[in-house]
């Protein structure tokens, strides 16, 4: 009589690797090898160990199985992203303005510059608007779902607050824009992508919106989410690390975005009473004729105050506040793929737990269940990729960001104090 079969393990605070497989037995004849993965798809340490700390500088466990889809060519084709051997350049500029019977709106022009075999010319002009951006984006989610896809600047803006049409407004969505399409570009493998292909080279995009392009990559075929089926008992180390960290990031960073809008919002009122202020000297300086030299003064020097902090206001407002919103909107982003991973391994524990109780009947292992690890371990080299990636973006970004702004304060107070 078959033996009774073992209890499946909690994931808890141990790998999948760790966690023994319900279909091993003592027995490798009767059963077959366990189901393990090939030990030259692990993770390089180097790599895994790299930024998956917490913030309080917890160690992360790191033993998670690495992605079967090749990690060391990713690593290699990050190689060939320098800047000498980079072979697609895209930019995004000239904004124009649409004026319609239905609808007003703002297109862009997308410049791209290749080499690559998948191209058919070496050089694509197209214009495009921001919800054909959003089309890119989700068409990236569908088709890469393992993957952190670069964040879109949001679409909607407050009635009356902000008019979406002004030049400052469209500039500075111009800016995201363009950044968006280079993190994509900059991608090892979200740059390979077919839509993103189509988005940079086709003349007529609705077209192919209408068509519903069925470009689904294979791995985003296999992986379908189950919203309520499947419930992950615990994260391994590593990922809940990561959650947690995005958890106290985005709260920090939040805060910061707040108070920076508090700040300039400030700022902005006690410019309008200073532009006020100074004429007053002006005119009494007329009235006085032994003081009118120093009130001059006085009005001159609260001129040059009102176009210091306008200046300091504008670096706020155009380079500062959009790099806090827009890695909010990314560690939102990295949680999404984090939950999708969640799935992934919930129904892999639940296929484990259900071929346990049927063990007897099941001379191999079930195709289903190698194929639903193989979603797992590909899910998690992805993931953990593309932390490393976002990490190192984070961290060049807000180097540049917090200098640049302690150079403009520096800059603001030596215009002010100037007698």
């Amino acid at each position: 009589a078959a033996s009774a079969p073992k209890p499946l393990p909690s994931s808890g605070p141990k790998s999948l690797r760790e966690m023994p497989h319900p279909l091993a037995t003592s027995s490798s004849e009767e059963m077959g090898p366990a189901l393990t993965p090939s030990p030259d798809l692990l993770l390089p340490r180097s790599i895994a160990d790299k930024d998956l700390s917490l913030p309080n500088g917890t160690p992360v466990d790191t033993s998670s199985p690495a992605s079967s889809s090749s990690l060391l060519n990713r690593l290699q084709l990050d190689d060939d992203l320098d800047v000498e051997t980079r072979d697609l350049f895209v930019t995004v500029d000239d904004p124009k303005k649409h004026v319609c019977t239905m609808e007003t709106y703002i297109t862009y022009r997308v410049t791209t510059k290749t080499t690559r075999a998948e191209f058919d010319l070496p050089e694509y002009s197209v214009r495009r608007r921001y919800q054909d951006f959003d089309w890119l984006r989700n068409k990236l989610e569908e088709s890469q779902p393992t993957h952190l896809i670069p964040p879109l600047p949001e679409k909607f803006v407050v009635k009356g607050v902000v008019d979406r049409f002004s030049e400052e407004f469209v500039e500075t969505r111009r800016k995201a824009l363009d950044k968006f399409l280079k993190r994509i570009t900059d991608h090892p493998v979200l740059s390979f992508n077919e839509h993103f292909n189509v988005f940079l080279t086709a003349k007529d995009l609705n077209a192919y919106k209408k068509q519903g392009m069925a470009l689904l990559s294979k791995m985003g075929e296999s992986v379908k989410y189950v919203t309520g089926g499947y419930k992950l008992r615990s994260r391994p180390l590593e990922f809940a690390a990561i959650g947690d960290y995005l958890d106290t990031f985005s709260l920090k960073l939040g805060t910061i975005d707040r108070i920076a809008q508090r700040i300039i919002k400030e700022q902005l009122e006690y410019l309008v009473e200073l532009r006020e202020y100074g004429p007053v000297y002006s005119t009494w300086g007329g009235l006085e004729v032994e003081l009118s030299e120093p009130l001059e003064g006085v009005s001159a020097c609260i001129g040059n105050c009102c176009t210091a902090l306008e200046e300091l206001s504008e670096d706020m407002t155009e380079d500062f506040l959009p790099v806090l919103r827009e890695y909010i909107l990314y560690a939102e982003s990295m949680k999404n793929v984090l939950k999708k991973r969640d799935q992934v391994q919930a129904e892999y524990e639940a296929k484990l737990e259900a071929v346990a109780l049927k063990r007897e009947d099941r001379p191999k292992v079930p195709t289903d269940v190698e194929k639903c690890q193989d979603r797992v371990e590909c899910f998690n080299a992805d993931l953990k990729a593309d932390m490393e990636r976002w990490q190192n973006n984070k961290r060049q970004d807000f180097r540049q960001l917090l200098m640049g702004m302690a150079d403009k304060n520096i800059q603001y107070y030596e215009k002010v104090c100037i007698t």
